[in-house]
C-alpha cells in the first residue's frame, strides 16, 4: 500500500523558515520523480517544486523560486522541501506527490500557516 505522509508544517512567523518532509513507502521510490505542490486558502492547487529520480536536476514555481529547496533521500525515501523568508502569501496545505508515467501518488497534504 502506497503512503506519501507529510510532516513539519504548522504556524510560522513572516520571515521564518521551515522544513516540510515526506515519508514514502509501498513504492520503489528512487524511481519516480517528485514534488510539492500547494493549495493556498481559496485558490487552485499550484506547483511549488520537482525534483528527478535521481536528484540531479529540480524545477521551481516562480512564487517559490529563490527561497525555497527541494531535496530527496533515496536511501531513506524521503523528500524534503525547505523554505525560508516565508511571507503571508505562503500560507497554505502543501502537499507531496510522487509521479511515474501515469501513476501518480498523493499524500494527505499538511498546513502551513504564516502569519504574525
Amino acid at each position: 500500500q502506497v503512503h506519501l505522509v507529510e510532516s513539519g508544517g504548522g504556524l510560522v512567523q513572516p520571515g521564518g523558515s521551515l522544513r516540510l518532509s515526506c515519508a514514502a513507502s509501498g513504492f520503489t521510490f528512487k524511481w519516480y520523480a517528485m514534488s510539492w505542490y500547494r493549495q493556498p486558502p481559496g485558490k487552485e492547487r499550484e506547483l511549488v517544486a520537482t525534483i528527478t529520480s535521481t536528484g540531479s536536476s529540480t524545477t521551481y514555481g516562480d512564487s517559490v523560486k529563490g527561497h525555497s529547496i527541494i531535496s530527496r533521500d533515496n536511501a531513506r525515501n524521503m523528500l524534503y522541501l525547505e523554505m525560508n523568508s516565508l511571507k503571508p502569501e505562503d500560507t497554505a496545505v502543501y502537499y507531496c506527490n510522487a509521479k511515474l508515467g501515469t501513476i501518480d501518488y498523493w499524500g494527505q497534504g499538511i498546513q502551513v500557516t504564516v502569519s504574525s
